[in-house]
């Protein structure tokens, strides 16, 4: 009989994971000591000095403040207001007689000489007219020259029977005969001269007729309007239709229209200053002539701002400006030369009293409040009369709360410990 097989043991495995773990332990444990009694045999570190620790103070947080420098320079007070270039020398030529505009000689634009032909006008009335009262001059002359030839024989006549009769050689009838025809000639000489002389008047205004026919230019300048044609129509009846007119362009007119505000305090002889759109950049001057003490049509009804229109004058020698233009008018009212000034836009309402205040700041940025009274002022500057200085630093605006600690709080000093 066989004997059975042997059955192989399987080893103990948890036994041998718990011995394995222990060993770890084991070693952690050493390792640590190890570690241990070194930092217990290490010799301590030696005492430092004592630290002056001083507080971390924080650096001023920069504030942009928005200031500007009081400075010198001129400043001009002025009123301000809205034009137009007008024409300040014109004259119209009218058709002083009736008939058809034969040619126009001129055109717009044109520059004539004063009593220069512009136009011809062939009148209605027919020329033969004149002919036949000049014919009848010539003939009435020779009748006066007759008459005159027969009053010069009727005087020698009339001396003779007087030298007779005084010397008793002559009749009675022949010497009042004489007599007669002296004063007979004497009467149609008379008759004959001074119907020369309605003929000549007659012919003298025929003459001027004649004459107005023409026309001439009534001034030296431009034609700037006409309103005539060749073969035109044209009648003296219409005094209200020129035919053209002649300006003189070597000066305008500025017509402005000032608010009634305004207007009071402006005065004849004001400088008065002007720009164009047509001329970016450019100004021109004038002196201010007259103000038109009626408000402006269409001004001033039904509770509206009344407009007053003041007129001065400029040169335009080189014709650059033209009647029509649009301007943008500065009265000077006051002016002041190397003036304290500072820019508007600094200034707050003034006081009671009229001052004003502004915060001031130093070299160190700490702010100071100053009252000052000012003058002249215009949209841009004022002028400065008392309380600061040329270079004086000035806040716009109320100063901002940050800026006002930093600059009033001094840093803390470093404390030692």
């Amino acid at each position: 009989m066989k004997p059975p097989l042997a059955v192989p043991a399987r080893p103990a495995q948890p036994l041998r994971r718990r011995s394995l773990g222990a060993v770890l332990s084991l070693a952690i444990i050493l390792s640590g000591g190890v570690v241990l009694a070194q930092v217990l045999q290490s010799p301590p570190p030696p005492l430092a000095p004592a630290l002056v620790i001083a507080p971390v103070v924080a650096a001023p947080i920069p504030v942009k403040l928005d200031t500007v420098t009081v400075q010198r320079g001129n400043i001009q007070e002025t009123v301000a207001a809205s034009g137009k270039l007008q024409l300040y020398k014109y004259a119209d030529a009218y058709a002083q007689t009736t008939g058809q505009v034969k040619e126009v000689l001129v055109a717009v634009g044109d520059t004539v000489k004063a009593n220069s032909l512009l136009l011809e006008i062939s009148p209605i009335l027919q020329p033969t007219k004149a002919e036949n009262n000049r014919a009848q001059m010539a003939r009435m002359q020779a009748e006066l020259a007759d008459q005159r030839a027969q009053f010069d024989f009727a005087e020698l006549q009339f001396k003779r029977q007087s030298q007779l009769k005084a010397q008793n050689a002559t009749r009675e009838d022949a010497f009042e005969s004489s007599r007669m025809n002296v004063s007979s000639a004497r009467a149609r000489v008379d008759a004959i001269d001074a119907q020369i002389r309605q003929l000549e008047a007659t012919l003298k205004i025929e003459e001027d007729s004649r004459k107005q026919t023409q026309v001439a230019a009534p001034i030296s300048g431009t034609v700037v309007t006409l309103n005539v044609r060749d073969g035109q129509m044209v009648s003296a009846a219409q005094p209200a239709s020129p035919l053209m007119r002649i300006a003189d362009l070597s000066k305008l007119t500025v017509a402005a229209r000032v608010a009634e505000n305004d207007v009071t305090r402006l005065r004849a002889g004001m400088q008065a200053n002007f720009t164009t759109p047509g001329y970016p950049g450019r100004h021109w001057s004038g002196k201010l002539r007259q103000v038109i003490p009626v408000a402006a049509e269409t001004s001033g009804e039904q509770g509206r701002q009344a407009f007053y229109i003041v007129l001065f004058e400029v040169n335009n020698v080189n014709r650059e400006l033209m009647s029509g233009m649009s301007t943008q008018v500065q009265f000077v009212v006051a002016q002041a030369q190397n003036a304290l000034l500072l820019p508007a836009r600094a200034l707050g309402a003034p006081d009671a009293s009229g001052f004003h205040t502004v915060n001031l700041l130093d070299a160190q940025r700490r702010p100071s409040a100053r009252k000052f009274k000012i003058g002249l002022r215009n949209a841009r500057e004022v002028q400065v009369l008392s309380s600061l200085a040329e270079g004086d630093q000035v806040l716009v605006g109320p100063m901002p709360a940050l800026a006002l600690h930093t600059a009033a709080k001094p840093a803390a000093a470093p404390v030692a410990r």
